[in-house]
């Protein structure tokens, strides 16, 4: 009873506190929207399933230190000891609670973290097309609407509704492919009222470029564009579809935490095949381009060569041998340029590759981590016989960011290829198991974590022989 209320405590103080760094790491996105107290409850709740890999690990690991610290400390093991109960025994219900918080741990993992995560990122989406007028940031191109792009040095004014130096790209219903319109002013000015559905941008001191798109191919060559200069333009942008944004619809999007384990083995055969054809079609590709097999079926064994041609080249007049060359170079600069797009294309795709194994391995891992974590905890505080929030705090939090930091550098390592995906995402908890079966060992054998008296008797014995060798 004692470790479920410390558990409690802990894992409900825990969580507040990285829900708040939560809302730090995004207030940038929930800041300045005017958005209602209940859509940011909303994103709050849809993001707190994310933390319970962080969260429920340290928790039982805290609260194995502080319980069983506690009780070392009051002497209650070394009252059972004498009793007859043995560590093992006393530690018997709390690691059945602890076996069914792992399992519990795993259908969290597996069910309810993909649709928080799921529901999480379409509100993500659509709060960032929330009042769209609000948007426009400084020192990037800001999608407003389908058809402009804008840009702004410097906001200023009580609402922001000065800018400067604004850059516009705008783009054309008929040919939706390109920016033909650009758009440049010294000074701006949003003129629209506070929920409008139009967006009134007037411009002042500007250029107007746009490129020229003819269906002559050859009037195309010369790039023909107009440009014009304007003293106050002004551009109005219809906001009612954007405006009228709902804030749980469902958009396309997806990544592998979205996933439960049926899906991810499903995602993964899927890459893994799609990741070799493509390796395959690619290869077959470049070999066809290189011509080897067309030189191979016209390779003709002539007995009756004239022994002076040493290479094809001769066969050729030196205007004829420059223009095979210089095709040469240019079909080998565009095979190398090739390349390294497909080994850009290729990268990205071993990395979501990567990050799908890792996905499904880490809900396996954290089941475990939950046990193994425990069987670290536990007897590092009958050892250490230190309860409350003191040492135990410390050691814990400690134990665990070096349990925490190898899991994330191992796992950057898996995305670019240099550590497999399975090795990744075992590698911590793999760790902590002979640390947990070492310490679980020493606490039941009543030993400290260092022995200093058998080690100082070590060393003099060892100080003994070197001196007895000395004097023979």
């Amino acid at each position: 009873m004692t470790f479920l209320k410390t558990f409690v405590s802990v894992f409900i103080i825990l969580m507040f506190i990285f829900v708040l760094q939560t809302i730090w790491l995004y207030i940038s996105e929930l800041a300045g929207k005017d958005l209602d107290v209940w859509i940011v409850l909303k994103f709050l709740w849809y993001v707190s399933p994310r933390l319970i890999p962080l969260v429920l690990p340290l928790t039982i690991l805290v609260t194995s230190l502080m319980v069983f610290g506690s009780f070392a400390e009051k002497y209650e093991f070394a009252a059972m000891k004498s009793t007859g109960i043995s560590l093992q025994r006393a530690m018997g219900s709390v690691i059945g609670f602890i076996v069914i918080l792992a399992i519990t741990a795993f259908f969290f993992a597996n069910n309810v973290i993909p649709y928080s995560e799921y529901k999480w990122q379409n509100l993500r989406r659509n709060i960032s097309q929330f009042q769209p007028s609000m948007v426009i940031a400084e020192g990037q191109f800001s999608q407003i609407g389908d058809m402009f792009n804008i840009k702004v040095e410097e906001k200023s004014g009580d609402r922001d509704q000065y800018l400067k130096d604004v850059v516009i790209h705008k783009k054309n219903e008929t040919r939706p492919n390109g920016n033909f319109t650009v758009i440049i002013a010294d000074k701006g000015e949003l003129a629209s009222e506070e929920g409008s559905n139009t967006l009134s941008l007037i411009l002042k001191q500007g250029n107007y470029y746009e490129d020229i798109q003819t269906n002559n191919p050859v009037k195309q060559k010369g790039e023909p564009f107009a440009k014009s200069y304007f003293d106050e333009y002004a551009i109005n942008i219809d906001l009612t579809e954007l405006n009228a944004q709902d804030i749980d619809k469902e958009n396309n999007v997806n990544n592998q935490n979205m996933y439960n384990i049926s899906e991810l083995r499903v995602e993964i055969d899927s890459l893994s095949n799609s990741y070799s054809k493509d390796i395959e079609s690619y290869t077959k590709n470049m070999y066809y381009r290189s011509g080897v097999e067309k030189l191979q079926e016209d390779q003709i064994v002539e007995s009756s060569k004239p022994p002076e041609i040493n290479t094809i080249l001769e066969i050729y007049n030196p205007t004829q041998q420059l223009q095979i060359v210089k095709l040469a170079l240019n079909n080998a600069k565009g095979t190398l340029q090739t390349v390294d797009a497909k080994k850009v294309e290729f990268k990205a795709k071993t990395k979501r590759l990567n990050k799908t194994e890792i996905a499904l391995h880490e809900k396996y891992a954290l089941a475990l981590a939950c046990i193994i974590l425990f069987f670290v905890g536990a007897p590092l505080g009958a050892i250490i016989r230190k309860g409350g929030m003191g040492l135990p705090m410390v050691v814990a939090v400690l134990l665990f960011l070096t349990y925490h930091f190898i899991g994330i550098f191992a796992k950057n390592s898996a995305e670019d290829g240099t550590m497999h995906p399975f090795i990744a995402s075992w590698l911590s908890t793999g760790i902590m198991l002979p640390l947990s079966i070492w310490l679980t060992y020493r606490a039941t054998t009543d030993q400290g974590i260092i022995d200093f008296d058998s080690f100082i008797q070590r060393i003099g014995r060892l100080l003994g022989i070197k001196k007895k060798k000395k004097t023979d």
